[in-house]
């Protein structure tokens, strides 16, 4: 659990450096228009989808090890992305490491419930998961901040990415779980055959694709912040204050957020994506209205806040609803639907942001109150599914 975490720490302390900076690069640099951002993030998470799913039915036919270390060697594509001035070339070099960031992250997952094999303590593995893996994130915005304050040129910032995400590989290989299984690939265990889909996974991956609809790509609260205060560095420290409240939500509440399917997805329903809707009001309020940069912090803090209990426990949930050799593919389709979730998110976002911000954020709010509805209805399924399993065990 140690090696995959601080994996994911090295990884993000390498690629969210990139991501902090790119919009920035791309809008302020290179001189392109926001929708060309919300383009070049619909095109890393629409692609990232299908990834994601390729991604965790392949993991469970050769070994989620193997394909977690190819596709995490790869990510250090996104470094590259300002070396070249051609928005084309930096959209499609980003875009690249990205990808294989989604082909690597459910087979991560699977590998991370192998090692915790406990039901009831994958909450707070996940959550500790998620809080190095973003406090890497938050120590990146710092990294860039000081870097831009510094006035480094940003193809340094991004290319000294490469060594952080080197070490992350390395610390991965430390891992030795997530083995090939035993069963011959195309053959269909007596397991999967009695196995049924549980009544919440429907639910949950709905919700998934419909928080990936508002879970647009960080850059923009950077954007709204920067705009917003008329300071360059502001935008960073947005995205530095939604890193670390979202790494110190994960660590904090990671193991006191429920021990059942039913209890999970009550919170998630509530403080995720209610949450989620709530730091998007804020934002568009304070905008629109010009409340000043606190407000415009405190609703990115809101945000960071949701984003941990979501990250926590989406992929609690579904390690509780598919498990064994159906685990791969359940954590395939998530990453699938937010995924898929995202790149039409950014793309409405990008559209929206034109209008205005506030109009982007208002829409926002509103798909991520559908996805916790969505999942708070499924609970009575839910408890009902999980008396009948307790009960046959």
């Amino acid at each position: 659990m140690w090696a995959i975490s601080l994996s994911a720490f090295s990884a993000d302390l390498g690629y969210q450096a990139v991501l902090a900076g790119f919009p920035l690069f791309l809008v302020l640099t290179l001189h392109q228009p926001v929708w060309e951002f919300g383009l070049a993030s619909a095109l890393s998470y629409g692609g990232g989808a299908l990834f994601s799913y390729a991604g965790g039915r392949i993991g469970d036919r050769i070994g989620h090890r193997s394909l977690a270390l190819a596709g995490n060697a790869l990510i250090p594509l996104l470094s590259l992305c300002a070396l070249v001035a051609s928005p084309v070339w930096a959209i499609g070099v980003m875009t690249g490491g990205w990808w294989a960031r989604n082909l690597r992250s459910p087979s991560r997952r699977v590998m991370l419930v192998e090692a915790v094999p406990v039901e009831q303590h994958r909450s707070a593995a996940f959550g500790f998961l998620h809080a190095l893996d973003v406090g890497g994130g938050a120590l990146a915005g710092v990294y860039v901040l000081v870097a831009l304050a510094t006035h480094v040129p940003f193809r340094w910032i991004f290319l000294a990415t490469v060594v952080p995400l080197a070490v992350s590989t390395l610390s991965l290989s430390r891992a030795h779980v997530g083995g090939r299984h035993p069963t011959e690939p195309g053959i269909v265990t007596s397991e999967e055959v009695r196995e049924p889909t549980p009544p919440g996974a429907k639910a949950l991956l709905a919700a998934a694709a419909l928080y990936g609809f508002t879970t647009y790509s960080v850059g923009f609260p950077v954007l709204t912040v920067a705009q917003g205060s008329g300071r360059l560095l502001a935008g960073i420290g947005a995205f530095l204050v939604l890193q670390a409240t979202s790494a110190i939500t994960g660590y904090l509440l990671g193991g006191r957020l429920g021990a059942g399917p039913a209890d999970q997805f009550a919170r998630l329903g509530m403080l995720g994506y209610l949450g989620a809707a709530l730091g998007a009001g804020v934002l568009a309020l304070g905008y629109g209205e010009h409340l000043g940069l606190a407000v415009l912090l405190a609703g990115v803090a809101v945000i960071g806040f949701a984003l941990g209990i979501v990250e926590t426990l989406e992929p609690t949930a579904m390690s509780m609803l598919r498990s064994g050799t159906r685990a791969g593919r359940g954590f395939g389709a998530l990453s699938a639907a937010r995924s898929f979730g995202t790149f039409v998110g950014n793309l409405v976002m990008g559209l929206l942001y034109g209008v205005g911000a506030s109009v982007a954020y208002g829409y926002a709010a509103v798909v991520a109150v559908i996805a916790g509805v969505i999942v708070l209805g499924a609970i009575p399924a839910i408890r009902t599914w999980q008396h009948s399993r307790d009960a046959g065990s």
